[in-house]
């Protein structure tokens, strides 16, 4: 199990005192999520300041030619010497129809052909096989060798998928080198969901599921004092509520029976009512999905909850308290030895 923090785009020298304070804390990665700017050139800038792995997650995948994105990937993988995992996903309709001007529907198979795109790209780049991807949505056919990047000295850079439903899981462990699970997440459904129906689409492309990556975010409510602690649960359980409005997730809940979550929800997003939406959220409903703890048992509880459930851990909030305060990765250094101390 490795540990990740996770950080969305950003300035890109600020990006880069990121990338190092991370490695000189002890952290394996940076996931680097896209919203108001791109994951990629914030991946290229971490690149060029510390040797730390990198992974898009996630990048937005329609908007872009898979042949953009693959020849975008490439490079990063030349750059990190084989450190870097693109991470994609559908994003959700509204963004894709109406801020990018792409095409959406159907999005679980549309991205399921993207993914065979990139990688047929990836064979074509290394001389394999000529560009002649036939798809239903995307049709490549033209590399004329001043057009193509080359083969590089390191592995084609692992594709990652953002997965929910069991669909996706499937067509995740079908395809794909990896899932990124939504920061929605717990231990049940990590157990009961994610693993078995990525074993369930690993084994229909003759793979086991060990063979992919399940890269996991975690909130963690962690700090010196109980009101530092608080602190950061309050923001979990505001996060947890804009995450679990959202219809795809209501099972989520449900698993751990806290069933109609969902529509108590949207009620009171209909409503305008945000605070309330948090006040959804009950305590015993947020211990589902919020690792709480004081620095020392940090590391300890991090492995109970996610070691042989996670192969990567992404803390949610690392990213944040590094914004507010620089120094606070320095606490984090006994986290990640401990971890790397007990990687099976």
């Amino acid at each position: 199990m490795k540990l990740d923090m996770m950080v969305s785009a950003a300035p890109l020298r600020q990006i880069q005192q990121l990338a190092k304070d991370a490695a000189a804390a002890g952290f394996d990665g940076l996931v680097i999520t896209e919203a108001g700017r791109t994951a990629y050139l914030s991946c290229a800038a971490a690149a060029l300041a510390a040797d730390i792995d990198l992974a898009t997650g996630i990048a937005v995948a329609f908007p872009r030619s898979p042949m953009v994105t693959a020849a975008t990937a490439w490079e990063l993988a030349d750059t990190t010497k084989g450190r870097f995992r693109l991470g994609i996903g559908t994003q959700v309709r509204a963004h894709i129809t109406r801020r990018y001007g792409s095409e959406y529907e159907p999005p679980g198979p549309r991205l399921r052909e993207y993914v065979l795109a990139v990688k047929h790209c990836f064979e074509a780049f290394r001389l394999r096989t000529p560009l002649n991807f036939d798809g239903r949505w995307w049709k490549l056919s033209l590399l004329p060798d001043q057009w193509s990047p080359g083969p590089i000295a390191v592995a084609d850079p692992p594709v990652d998928v953002a997965a929910v439903n069991p669909w996706m899981l499937r067509m995740a462990g079908s395809v794909a080198d990896g899932i990124h699970v939504h920061p929605l997440n717990t231990p049940t459904y990590l157990s009961e969901t994610v693993l078995p129906e990525l074993a369930v689409g690993a084994r229909q492309s003759g793979r086991q599921r060990k063979e992919l990556q399940v890269i996991v975010p975690c909130f963690t409510a962690v700090g010196d004092t109980d009101e530092e602690i608080n602190r950061w649960r309050e923001h979990a359980r505001f996060q947890i509520a804009f995450y679990g409005s959202t219809p795809n997730y209501s099972f989520i809940f449900d698993q751990v029976g806290f069933d109609g979550t969902t529509a108590r929800l949207r009620e009171k997003q209909k409503a305008g009512d945000f605070a309330g939406m948090a006040s959804v959220i009950s305590d015993d409903l947020l211990e589902h999905f919020v690792v709480t703890s004081d620095w020392n048992d940090l590391g300890s509880k991090l492995l109970e909850r996610f070691q042989g459930r996670a192969d990567r851990v992404v803390l949610y909030f690392a990213g944040a308290a590094w914004s507010d305060d620089p120094e606070s990765l320095k606490k984090w250094s006994p986290v990640a030895a401990e971890v790397a101390a007990n990687r099976q």
